[in-house]
This record gives C-alpha cells, sequence and structure tokens, in this order.
C-alpha cells in the first residue's frame, strides 16, 4: 500500500511540474507570453541577452475554402499576432520614426554600419510594423499546402539589434509550419558580438542555425554556402538588416507551389537609416529592369499588363537582388549562381536572366513586403583606410571635390593630390582605394570606392554569357569592359545550352519589352547640348562638381577664356527624356536640373526619367519653362545664383542659348507639348 502511494505522490509531481513548466502549454509559458506582449524588451549591449518572443504555436485550424479548380484554400494570417503587434506602443513601434536629439547624429553611431545603430539598439527587437499592404491583401486566401522554406541570412560585422531584429521578425509574422529553419550565414565576421554571445542567443531559438565560413567569401559565395546546407523545399534569401512584414511568406511560397519554376520577390519597403522609420519605396510597385550600363532601375508597370486588383502579382524582368524565394530543386537545376561570379555584383541579372530564358519565370509579390535599411553609405573598414564617417566634414568636402570622376578617372582640383592608388577588400567586394595628400593636419588619406574590378569582371561575364549580340550596347557605354577578362565562361554556356535557354533578343522582346521605352539601347539624339549661356548676363551655367543635393550657379563662360573642351562643369545636355543632364550627350552624368516650385533654387538630384520635378521645355523665345511649377529658369548676376520665377518674355535673365541645337528634335518636343 505504501509504494503505491509513493508511485501516486511520484505521479501527482510530475503532472504539476508539467502544468507549471511544459513548453506553450504550461503556467510559466502563460506568463512568459503575457509579460513579452505586454512589456518591450530593453535591447542591450553585444553580452546582453533580450527575453525573446517567438509564435511557435500553429493556433486554431483555419477554415477551408474551395477554389474554382477545387484547390483548398485558407486564411493564413495571423490574428492574435496582428492584434498584440497593434497593441504596442513605444519608440519605433507601428515603423514609426524614432525621435532624433543630436546625440542620435553623431558619425559614431553610422561608423560601424552604415545606419544608426545608437537608434535600433533602443527599439525593441520585436517592434511592430504598420501594414502597409493594399487592402484587398487582407482578404487572399492561398493553398493549404505550402512548401516550407529555409530562410538565408548572409552576415558580415552586421549590427547586434539589427541581425536580431531581423531573424525575430522573420519568426513572429511567419506561420511556424512554414519555416524548415533560418540559416545565419556569417562570412567571417570579427566582431566580437557575432562569436559566442550570437551562438548562446540562437541556442533559444531551435529553428535558427549559424553557418561560418573559414575565410571572407563575399556575398555570392555566401548565399550558396547557405543554400547548399538548406533543409526546406524553397530557399528564401534576405539580408541581415531587414523586417518582414505581416503574412510575408504565404504569398511568395503560393506562387512557387502553383508553379515550381516561379521565382518570387517581395516588394522591398524602406527602413530609414537615421530614424528607422518604415515606409514604401518611391512609386511603389515597379518592374525590375537596368539601363545599358548595367546599373539597376525601377520602371513604371505598363497599362498593358496592369491588373484590375493592384494587389495580384506581377511579372517583372530584373530582380533588385537581395531578397527573393526559389523553389530549392529549381535552384540548382538553374546552376546556382554562377561560381565564376566573384565576391559581389551582377547575380541579381545572371538569376534573372536566366530563369527567364530558361522555362521559368519571375514575378513580384504586392502582398508580401519586407523592409530594408538601405545604408548611408557602406561601411567599408580596411587596414589603413579610413571610412568617410573618420573625416572632419571640412575634409570630406574637400575629397567631394576630388572624387568628382571616381572610380572612371580622376578630376585633381585645388590641393587634391592623389599619392597612389591600391586595392583591398571590403564587405563583400573588392575596393579600389586612392591615397589622397589634402592638408597639412590630415596628409595621406586613404579612401575606398567603387565598383571595383570584381564587379566590372563579374556585369562583363553576365554579359558575355547571357546577352548575346546585346552586350555591344554595354561596351559602347564602358568601352573598358572590353579587354576585361571575364575568367572560363565553358560551363556556363553549356549549361544555357543544355537548358536550351532561349537568347537574349525573345528576352527583350518578350519580357522586357517595355524597357527601351526608358533606356533605349541606341541612345536617340539630343535636342540641345553645350555650354548654357544666359543672354542678359553673358555667363554660364556651372554645375561645379556635380554633386546631388547642390545648386547650380553662375559662372564666366570657361570657353569665353578659352577653355575649350567637354570634360569640365558647364556642358550640359537637354535630352530625348526632356530633362537638363550634366554632361555632352555621350557621356552624361546621372544627374538632372530639378527644380520644387516658384521661386526654388535649380538643384541637381539624381535624375529619375519620370518627367515631374525634372521635366523642362526650351521654349523658341529661348526660355527654360518649367511645367510643375509654372515657371521659368532665371538667374542673379550678383549672386550668382539660378532660380525659378514668374515667365517674362522681356526679361534677358530669361533667356538662355545652348551651344548646339537640333532644331528638328526641339521642334518635336514642342510639338508634342
Amino acid at each position: 500500500m505504501r509504494r503505491k502511494e509513493k508511485r501516486l505522490l511520484q505521479v501527482a509531481g510530475l503532472l504539476i511540474a508539467a502544468l507549471l513548466f511544459l513548453p506553450n502549454v504550461g503556467l510559466w509559458s502563460l506568463y512568459r507570453d503575457r509579460v513579452f506582449e505586454n512589456s518591450p524588451e530593453l535591447v542591450e549591449g553585444a553580452a546582453g541577452l533580450p527575453g525573446i518572443q517567438v509564435r511557435q504555436t500553429k493556433g486554431p485550424r483555419k477554415e477551408i475554402h474551395l477554389g474554382p479548380n477545387g484547390a483548398r484554400r485558407i486564411d493564413w494570417h495571423d490574428y492574435e499576432a496582428i492584434r498584440r503587434d497593434a497593441a504596442r506602443a513605444g519608440n519605433g513601434e507601428q515603423g514609426k520614426p524614432f525621435p532624433l536629439t543630436d546625440a542620435d547624429r553623431v558619425d559614431q553611431a553610422y561608423r560601424e554600419n552604415g545606419f544608426n545603430i545608437y537608434v535600433s539598439d533602443r527599439i525593441s527587437l520585436n517592434r511592430s510594423v504598420a501594414d502597409i499592404r493594399h487592402p484587398n491583401c487582407k482578404q487572399k486566401l492561398y493553398l493549404e499546402k505550402l512548401p516550407n522554406t529555409s530562410i538565408i541570412i548572409p552576415f558580415h560585422n552586421e549590427g547586434w539589434s539589427s541581425l536580431l531584429r531581423t531573424v525575430h521578425s522573420v519568426l513572429n509574422r511567419s506561420p511556424p509550419e512554414l519555416v524548415a529553419e533560418v540559416i545565419l550565414v556569417d562570412d567571417f565576421s570579427d566582431k566580437e558580438h557575432l562569436k559566442t554571445s550570437l551562438e548562446e542567443y540562437m541556442v533559444r531559438l531551435p529553428k535558427v542555425r549559424i553557418l561560418r565560413t573559414k575565410k571572407r567569401e563575399g556575398l555570392i559565395r555566401t548565399r550558396l554556402l547557405g543554400a547548399s546546407m538548406a533543409k526546406g523545399e524553397v530557399i528564401t534569401f534576405l539580408d541581415s538588416h531587414c523586417e518582414a512584414n505581416v503574412n510575408w511568406l504565404p504569398p511568395l511560397l503560393d506562387r512557387i507551389a502553383q508553379n515550381r519554376k516561379t521565382i518570387v520577390c517581395p516588394m522591398i519597403d524602406v527602413i530609414d537609416h537615421d530614424n528607422f522609420g518604415y515606409e514604401t519605396q518611391a512609386g511603389d510597385a515597379m518592374r525590375g529592369a537596368f539601363d545599358w550600363e548595367m546599373y539597376y532601375k525601377r520602371i513604371p508597370i505598363p497599362p498593358e499588363i496592369q491588373r484590375e486588383d493592384p494587389s495580384e502579382p506581377f511579372e517583372s524582368p530584373v530582380m533588385a537582388g537581395g531578397l527573393f524565394a526559389v523553389e530549392k530543386k529549381w535552384f540548382w537545376e538553374l546552376g546556382g549562381y554562377d561560381t565564376g561570379l566573384e565576391i559581389w555584383g551582377g547575380e541579381q541579372y545572371e538569376i534573372s536572366f536566366k530563369v527567364w530564358m530558361c522555362g521559368g519565370r519571375m514575378e513580384d509579390i504586392p502582398c508580401s513586403r519586407v523592409g530594408h535599411i538601405y545604408r548611408k553609405y557602406v561601411p567599408y573598414k580596411v587596414p589603413g583606410g579610413v571610412s568617410l564617417a573618420r573625416l572632419s566634414h571640412f575634409t570630406r568636402f574637400r575629397l567631394f571635390f576630388c572624387l568628382t570622376e571616381l572610380p572612371n578617372k580622376v578630376v585633381l582640383m585645388g590641393t587634391c593630390f592623389i599619392v597612389k592608388q591600391i586595392t583591398a577588400q571590403g564587405h563583400f567586394e573588392q575596393l579600389i582605394g586612392y591615397i589622397f595628400d589634402l592638408e597639412p593636419r590630415q596628409r595621406n588619406i586613404l579612401l575606398f570606392v567603387s565598383p571595383p574590378l570584381a564587379l566590372k569582371q563579374n556585369l562583363k561575364r553576365v554579359a558575355e554569357v547571357w546577352m548575346d549580340e546585346y552586350a555591344e550596347y554595354i561596351y559602347q557605354r564602358r568601352p573598358e569592359y572590353r579587354h576585361l577578362s571575364a575568367g572560363d565562361m565553358t560551363a556556363q554556356k553549356e549549361l544555357r545550352n543544355n537548358l536550351n535557354c532561349k537568347n537574349f533578343k525573345w528576352f527583350m522582346t518578350e519580357v522586357a519589352w517595355d524597357l527601351p521605352k526608358h533606356y533605349p539601347p541606341v541612345e536617340p539624339p539630343a535636342a540641345a547640348w553645350g555650354e548654357l549661356r544666359n543672354v542678359g548676363s553673358g555667363m554660364c551655367v556651372e554645375s561645379k562638381h556635380s554633386a546631388s543635393g547642390s545648386p547650380v550657379r553662375m559662372e564666366t563662360c570657361l570657353k569665353g577664356r578659352g577653355e575649350a573642351g567637354w570634360s569640365h562643369g558647364q556642358v550640359f545636355t537637354f535630352g530625348w527624356r526632356e530633362d537638363i543632364r550634366v554632361g555632352d550627350p555621350l557621356h552624361t552624368k546621372k544627374v538632372c536640373f530639378d527644380a520644387i516650385s516658384h521661386n526654388s533654387p535649380v538643384t541637381l538630384y539624381d535624375c529619375h526619367g519620370m518627367k515631374g520635378n525634372q521635366l523642362w521645355r526650351y521654349r523658341k523665345d529661348k526660355s527654360i519653362y518649367h511645367p510643375i511649377s509654372n515657371s521659368c529658369m532665371d538667374c542673379s548676376t550678383a549672386d550668382k545664383r539660378v532660380f525659378m520665377n514668374s515667365c517674362d518674355s522681356t526679361s534677358a535673365t530669361q533667356q538662355w542659348v545652348f551651344e548646339k541645337t537640333n532644331s528638328t528634335i526641339l521642334e518635336q518636343f514642342n510639338r508634342n507639348n
């Protein structure tokens, strides 16, 4: 009898312990969830381990709906998680900007990461973000049976809080049954907080594992390492400073479940590098494209393929590069990334051309949104070098003048003197470095700039393997690419042949058919170009150092002083986009005349090709008219300003003469408008 009583007491004790402590069902679990729900954690330093909030339960069974083809669909939203996020309050919550002070804006805050780590460390790892999806997304149903995914996040010397917030947002806003694992791939980081502290932290997140390279490999090979170790049916690539938004994952996996040869990309939102405010990109849903120097571009969705429901997926010729999902088997059937691509750059074009030309497709998914921090600058850290954050404001201003044309050529101005050029290894790329002798107190400043040689070689390799005769358009704009070595391309050309891939003309005709409208392979003739002389003052417009955000000024005309040539800052082109760019027609820079409103100064800003503030008319009365502000370009001789003013056909200071004009093109512009 005594033995039975003892066994009963043991069983009772085990039941009580289970009730208290078993994960997800015990009273401790209920207490833990309540605490995490109502008390945003404090983000500590590298050694600190804040509380971990992760949704691990599947929740109540979803109601099943039968689609038109009999497919079983469900609502994948986690409404309990959405409710908890909506109730959160505090700095940065709901994706709102963090209230900055002057102390938050010091250079030290940006030095290590290129974004404000001081602010990041003071925002919850589990912070909420605003659901900025189209309202129709909230009503969408997706297949009940979706493939699971391995989420691969490469990183190098990433900030503690930004990396952990990426992981937490993925786990918090993804159905747990769809996440096979999260793989963090460390590309040879040397920061202490990314070693033992990170290992200890991730032990408490069983779905997360860490892979480490034995030497610096670069972004491409780091991603390939993660993909080679993935267990999931789908591999999803993210960057290490992202935040997943509400229900981001099912819309991606649903398209792959319907067509395994579809690569899908989320909408990439912007997390401000200063205050961590979360918002859409300008223009939001747009197609990925490129110009003929191989710079990534975004172009509007043409009316021919616009859907009545803007929340529906749409085809995109080219991905941005960092964030996408692909079925694992299909990824390897395509050969993964070309292993001949070095370090970083060009891989987004290679995978995009390959999937389209070799039997697949690529889509952007408006109901899947992921925020991404676009760095203020890339925080290169190399032996003997300095980043811009380490220089005084005066020195940075001087360097601005010296770096006008880098890396294609160097313009030496004033006392700028380049001692020598070197190369080194940056975060994910090879860097070109210049040592400057600028001022007595700070001689031998070493600054690294890009694009590096590896990027140029990568772009040539992609062009040679995939772009056929269209590669010539790139070489016409980048003649230095012709003589670069792109390595042995035999295996890639055999892969293209074995997959029965289509030619690049098919890609341009059937997939990127709208690209030439925005970025024509053969540049149409310009309407006017050369120096821009003011009739009233006899002075010329001067762009100084072509820096985005700087005002244009009036200066003595260089050609009047016998300084003829096309390389100085008084040459402009009024081109087929009806914007005014710095440079001659064959060598325009990517900065344009821009004005906001009546009386505003005329400034240089990055060209966007979308007209708006950068749309101009060169009229027969020699005025330069700005339709958006209904005003004309004017100038002041006394202070050398160029500004917008009410149009006055009798004012000589509103009359401008380009050195060269094409009357046929000008008449066409004016006739069309």
